[in-house]
């Protein structure tokens, strides 16, 4: 009995090493076999058919670079404004909520989120659906799951989490085009965000964020909501600081963690009013020649969680306010 267990053990070890990438630029890597393995044990997916898809695959190591450097880390504030508020990207943020005027609002008025934040992080991320990437994503997401230690960890959950995400929405695993970092549609989102967050908002009975703009629009709205964004909230305040300011006392985040009388006892003003108990966070931007303050509210941290970015989030909030600005100069 002892010999038929040690037979068949030996037999098992064999059949599980035997699996191999044959050909593309991950042939004979031990550990995307381990990851193949993993994943077929865990899916629908067949061993054998993750294989062949490793086996077409090109490594993308124009992407280490861009990872290494990424704008919202690179740039301070007045470079990065110069990016997203423009006078194209108001105009066409103006023409897409005309466009989807009723949807927009059947989102917002379900959802609980501005219509104009909504076209705001689609004018950030992909000029209403014009630039949404050009990266193989299965291609990118392999390259940096394997060959990018310092993100590796994360890279090979979202290379899991989309082929999980392929297999739920039936979409071809090569044929995705999307960011160096592996953001899909109209809204880039990643494959966790996409399987998290996405909806179905036209009842078609796929979450497409690619075409359908009823999904794209009720997608950004939930991802939003789910991080707590509130219904008729505040998202930040222009400040002035008073001379002989002691801001150097307190500490510029994203979060609020901060009451509006602390910002206003280390001497710093605001033109509108705001509670005394408010949270607040204090949001340092720099110009060219001196800092910038501004009281960020809940929504403005919630705006953070699509992209962990002070930058980020004032781009969209500014952008927002200026496309709303010029839509309803038609109203």
């Amino acid at each position: 009995m002892r010999t038929i267990l040690l037979s068949l053990g030996l037999m098992l070890a064999s059949t599980a090493s035997a699996l191999e990438i044959t050909s593309g630029d991950y042939q004979g890597r031990a550990d995307v076999v381990a990851f193949v393995q993993r994943v077929a044990a865990a899916s629908t997916y067949s061993e054998q058919e993750l294989a062949d898809l490793f086996g077409q695959v090109e490594k993308q190591e124009h992407l280490f670079e861009k990872l290494d450097k990424p704008a919202e880390k690179e740039l301070e504030w007045y470079q990065y404004r110069r990016i997203f508020i423009k006078d194209k990207r108001i105009s066409e943020g103006v023409e897409f909520w005309r466009k989807h005027r009723r949807l927009l609002a059947e989102v917002s008025e379900k959802m609980g989120v501005p219509e104009e934040i909504i076209v705001a992080i689609i004018g950030v991320e992909t000029f209403y659906g014009v630039y949404r990437g050009k990266d193989p994503v299965f291609d990118s997401l392999v390259t940096l799951a394997f060959d990018y230690p310092r993100r590796a960890e994360f890279f090979t959950t979202e290379l899991e989490q989309f082929l999980l995400l392929a297999k739920e929405q039936r979409f071809e695993v090569r044929s995705l085009r999307g960011s160096y970092a592996g953001a899909m549609g109209m809204p880039q989102f990643i494959a966790s965000s996409y399987r998290s967050y996405a909806i179905d908002f036209d009842g078609d009975g796929q979450a497409n964020l690619f075409d359908s703009i009823p999904d794209i629009a009720g997608s950004v709205a939930n991802y939003f909501v789910r991080h707590g964004w509130q219904r008729d909230g505040r998202v930040a305040r222009p400040l002035t600081a008073i001379a002989n300011n002691s801001i150097h006392q307190l500490t510029p985040g994203v979060k609020p963690n901060y009451k509006w009388q602390d910002l206003k006892q280390n001497g710093l003003l605001s033109k509108i009013p705001i509670e005394e108990e408010s949270p607040v966070a204090l949001v340092e931007l720099q110009q060219q020649d001196h800092p910038e303050y501004w009281a960020g509210f809940e929504n403005f941290y919630v705006i953070t969680r699509y992209n962990h970015s002070e930058l980020y989030a004032m781009a969209v909030y500014q952008l927002a306010m200026l496309i709303s600005h010029e839509f309803k100069k038609e109203i």
